[in-house]
C-alpha cells in the first residue's frame, strides 16, 4: 500500500485551522481554486469537484474534535482498490500545522496522488494562511 503524506503550516491557531477543516461539507472553502464544489448527498457522502472537472464521492469515516482529525474514504473510484485519508491539526508555537495523510491501493497511483496532493495542500495552505 502507498502513503502520500503533505504538510503545511498556518499562522492561524489549530483551533481556528480546524473550525475550517470539520467542515466536511465545504471542503471548497478549505482548498479554493483546487476544489470548485462540494455537493453533499443523502448517503452522507460528498461528491467533490476539482478544478480539472473531476468528480469524486468521498465519505466521511470519523470526526474528532479533541484530535482535531477527519478521515475519509473514497470507495467507488475505478482507479483505486482502497483510499484512506486523514487530515489532522496540531498546535504549533504561534500558529499551527497541518498534516494530510493519503493511504492508497494500487501503488501505481503515487505519481498521479502525490502531483493531487501538492496542488492540494498548496491551495489550503494559501487558504489557511
Amino acid at each position: 500500500m502507498a502513503t502520500v503524506r503533505k504538510e503545511f503550516r498556518s499562522a492561524r491557531s489549530a483551533d481556528e485551522v480546524w473550525a475550517v477543516l470539520r467542515k466536511f461539507e465545504a471542503v471548497h472553502e478549505v482548498a479554493p481554486g483546487f476544489v470548485t464544489a462540494t455537493k453533499m448527498e443523502p448517503s452522507g457522502a460528498r461528491m467533490v469537484t476539482f478544478a480539472n472537472g473531476m468528480e469524486i464521492r468521498e465519505w466521511p469515516v470519523s470526526s474528532d474534535d479533541q484530535q482535531r482529525r477527519l478521515v475519509y474514504a473514497i470507495l467507488d473510484h475505478p482507479k483505486y482498490q482502497h483510499y484512506s485519508a486523514a487530515a489532522q491539526v496540531f498546535e504549533d508555537g504561534e500558529g499551527s500545522r497541518f498534516v494530510w495523510t493519503v493511504d492508497f491501493l494500487p501503488d501505481g497511483m503515487a505519481g498521479m496522488q502525490n502531483a493531487s496532493m501538492e496542488a492540494g495542500a498548496a491551495a489550503m495552505a494559501r487558504a489557511l494562511g
